[in-house]
């Protein structure tokens, strides 16, 4: 069997489900073949006809499937410093949206901006990222909120694959908060949505998924609803911003539209829990939201684990409330601010992150048959990912096997 490269001398996280912790291979060989993994695992089991084009040795450095941030919202323009200054002086982010700031600021700013502009300004957020080893990543719309300016977000996130060597998969957020032209008439914004801005979308292949911001301060449960039997018209998933600052059961509602995750759950019971788990609706944490807000709740991870409700992980880069583009970071902040162990970390942004994506059977793992998608890093231990502040020891990036 002839394959295009072949890594040996490596200490391989497979991360592959069924096998105990992170699936820890030492003195492990990876061999990749038009992009996919024909071969992971001991040398001693590398089949005996395996020829490669290329032998690259990794000194004994440890490899991870390529890092996935399966929850930003990198594609908008402006900044919101401002109201970090006043969350400081003690005013809330509730009190900053319903005076006309919040997501409505940037909003302003992005429809403000061109496709290229936008661009312009997400490629240095996204090389910090790649820099960290991430192969894939989630893109949200959502501060465009005309079908125009949706669509223009969507764009600028596909442009970033050809700009850039990653996986980009892109979201509808039509449904993040209810914009000025349409204030007091949020039940006639989603008419438009659902009737209107998301056929369109969908229609021209710019959309993978649908989301909504179900909380107060943005759209009721039933609203939310009807973006979900939207998006269920329209042959696509969905997953919801749900539980971050009140519970209003977005998790079952996700849930019964066998959605593919429920994102920030600070405010979550036992029967969304279970609601989700009987779904297969992955939970999506996002400490860096929790951090930068000050929160106090904290997500109920107990509950998750014993349920058995994937944990991914992401940045929530956005740039009001997590204006974080360290993925390594949220590793710590996870198991510092959640106490998530080690394992639980590594797997929020592997394996637990691609099922929250609904792309487990492509990344994630490494296995044969998933894409050659791989981070390898300059380290003793995986712990080390977690542990460091700071640090980056990121040897090198692959995607699919270059």
């Amino acid at each position: 069997m002839r394959c295009d490269r072949l890594w040996r001398n490596a200490r391989l996280a497979t991360l592959a489900a069924g096998r105990p912790g992170l699936g820890v291979v030492e003195d492990g060989v990876i061999a990749c073949r038009d992009g996919d993994i024909v071969f992971a695992g001991p040398m001693s089991a590398t089949p005996t006809e395996l020829e490669a084009l290329e032998v690259i040795d990794c000194g004994g450095r440890w490899i991870t499937p390529g890092l996935i941030d399966c929850h930003t919202h990198l594609v908008y323009a402006g900044d919101r410093a401002l109201e970090f200054e006043q969350r400081l002086q003690g005013i809330s982010y509730e009190a900053i949206s319903q005076r006309g700031g919040g997501i409505l600021s940037t909003v302003n700013a992005t429809r403000a901006a061109s496709e290229a502009q936008l661009v312009a300004s997400a490629l240095p957020r996204l090389d910090a990222l790649l820099a960290e080893g991430v192969t894939t990543i989630e893109i949200k719309s959502g501060y465009g909120l005309t079908l125009e300016h949706e669509r223009k977000q969507l764009l600028a996130a596909r442009r970033l694959a050809y700009e850039r060597d990653v996986t980009v998969l892109t979201t509808f957020l039509g449904a993040h908060t209810v914009p000025a032209e349409f204030a007091g008439r949020a039940d006639e914004y989603v008419t438009h949505l659902c009737d209107v801005m998301l056929p369109a979308l969908a229609r021209e292949g710019l959309v993978d998924a649908v989301d909504a911001y179900c909380e107060r301060i943005a759209f009721s449960r039933e609203q939310a609803r009807r973006v979900f039997a939207a998006a269920a018209a329209n042959n696509l998933r969905v997953k919801l911003h749900a539980g971050q600052l009140s519970n209003l059961q977005g998790a079952e509602l996700v849930a019964e539209f066998n959605g593919l995750s429920a994102d920030h759950l600070e405010h979550i019971d036992a029967a969304g829990i279970k609601a989700m788990a009987s779904a297969g609706t992955a939970a999506v944490l996002l400490p860096g939201a929790f951090y930068f807000l000050r929160e106090t709740t904290v997500p109920p991870i107990e509950l998750l684990r014993a349920h058995g409700v994937a944990m991914a992980l992401a940045t929530d880069c956005n740039p009001g409330t997590s204006p974080l583009t360290s993925l390594l970071l949220v590793l710590n902040m996870a198991a510092t601010l959640y106490r998530m162990t080690v394992d639980e970390c590594l797997v929020g942004v592997t394996r637990a992150a691609a099922r929250a994506l609904g792309i487990a059977g492509r990344v994630g793992t490494l296995e044969p048959g998933k894409q050659c998608d791989l981070a390898i890093w300059d380290i003793e231990r995986p712990a080390e990912l977690v542990y460091h502040l700071g640090r980056n020891p990121l040897h090198a990036r692959v995607r699919r096997g270059q």
